[in-house]
């Protein structure tokens, strides 16, 4: 199951998500649109994914993940097949809320809820490791791929090649491998779990810091490049220091699950967020150098990936695996949306004050995330 997992969201949020970006300007150019118009279907999906994130939460709690992964699957390769037909930007939005849904079903909250139900506290870190490893490098291999299937085909036919490569192996891999839960809580076992979880400190404490972490992350990722050409350094350099930030996230988790055996979870991606908060600051100061941006980028790119395997953790430490799908779900509404949303606002913000504003945003964010789970640790 690990290994299968590992396949499918590599592809999958190679297919589903990191793919976008190639298309961007030849749908723009192609729709007739400005890129704005073409870039909002992307957050239009990771709208539609928050919003069903507690929907397919429940269903994983009740009946596992091989049926609606399965089903995600389907969904997912028939709507990337949908998108080489689009014709005008309405198309295009419909296409994206489709795939939106397919996100909330195939990607990592039911990957890790399928994870969270079959192995126990000693085994779960090193399978949740194992496919936040090799998942971690969907956009290393993706990004470039569709760069060739687009020059070489088009980026229609470039999205139908995705389209079979993604449902050729991931529909036989969640329908044939993985397997069902066998004893389920009863449904008001999980809702009363949830209910009790929900009124209580502690679990808001959660979303605050994921929420906000998530939205520094997606903040970075998208205007790093950006604000290091802005401090002076050439494009192909920014992209280089950019790209750093997937492979950090393969030694951040690493880190992270070594320590997890020795430290409270929660105070170690306290730390880390504290310090990815530190480097953003320090980088309007030391990021014109080489070395300072070298520096900076490596300090904050260690807390690039932790928070995917972080969250698990305490989820189920504080609340058990009954409930755990629903309650994962519960927090994607709020973290997955400001995944979507805050970079439009970074943008914003950078454009009428600066980007010494949007720094000093990103560095309060990673601050109140470090904050919110010290407290989570203390209560």
């Amino acid at each position: 199951m690990v290994a299968a997992l590992a396949v499918t969201q590599t592809i999958g949020y190679g297919v589903l998500y990191y793919a976008f970006s190639v298309f961007l300007t030849p749908m723009t150019r192609d729709l007739r649109a400005t890129g704005a118009q073409v870039a909002a279907g992307l957050t239009i999906s990771i709208l539609i994914a928050a919003l069903c994130a507690p929907l397919a939460g429940r269903w994983l709690d009740a009946r596992g993940g091989r049926g609606l992964m399965t089903a995600g699957s389907i969904l997912g390769a028939t709507a990337v097949l949908a998108w080489s037909r689009v014709e005008n930007l309405f198309q295009l939005y419909a296409v994206s809320a489709v795939i939106g849904v397919a996100c909330a079903m195939v990607l990592y909250e039911s990957a890790f809820a399928v994870i969270v139900s079959w192995f126990d506290d000693k085994s779960r870190p090193n399978a949740l490791l194992a496919i936040t490893i090799v998942a971690g490098f969907a956009s290393a291999i993706f990004l470039p791929l569709t760069g060739l299937l687009v020059e070489w085909y088009g980026w229609r036919q470039a999205l139908v090649i995705l389209a079979l490569t993604y449902g050729l192996t991931a529909i036989p891999l969640h329908a044939l491998v993985l397997r069902r839960r066998t004893h389920p809580r009863p449904r008001h076992e999980r809702d009363g779990i949830v209910k009790a979880a929900t009124r209580t400190r502690p679990f808001w404490l959660l979303v605050i810091a994921f929420t906000a972490n998530g939205g520094a992350v997606a903040v970075m990722s998208v205007l790093l490049i950006t604000y290091l050409i802005h401090l002076g350094h050439t494009p192909v350099l920014a992209a280089a220091l950019a790209g750093l930030l997937g492979v950090l996230s393969v030694t951040g988790r690493l880190l992270t699950t070594g320590l997890q055996r020795r430290l409270p979870a929660a105070l170690i991606a306290a730390a880390i967020f504290a310090l990815q908060g530190i480097a953003v600051l320090l980088l309007p100061l030391l990021g014109r150098t080489v070395p300072g941006a070298v520096g900076c980028v490596l300090l904050f790119g260690l807390g690039f990936g932790i928070a995917s395997i972080t969250l698990p953790h305490l989820l189920v430490d504080r609340y058990g695996t009954a409930a755990y799908a629903t309650l994962s779900g519960r927090i994607a509404v709020f973290s997955v949306a400001d995944k979507a949303l805050a970079p439009l606002g970074a943008v914003a913000l950078a454009q009428t004050t600066g980007y010494g504003w949007v720094m000093g945003t990103v560095a309060a964010a990673c601050a109140l995330a470090a904050g919110a789970l010290l407290a989570y640790h203390r209560v």
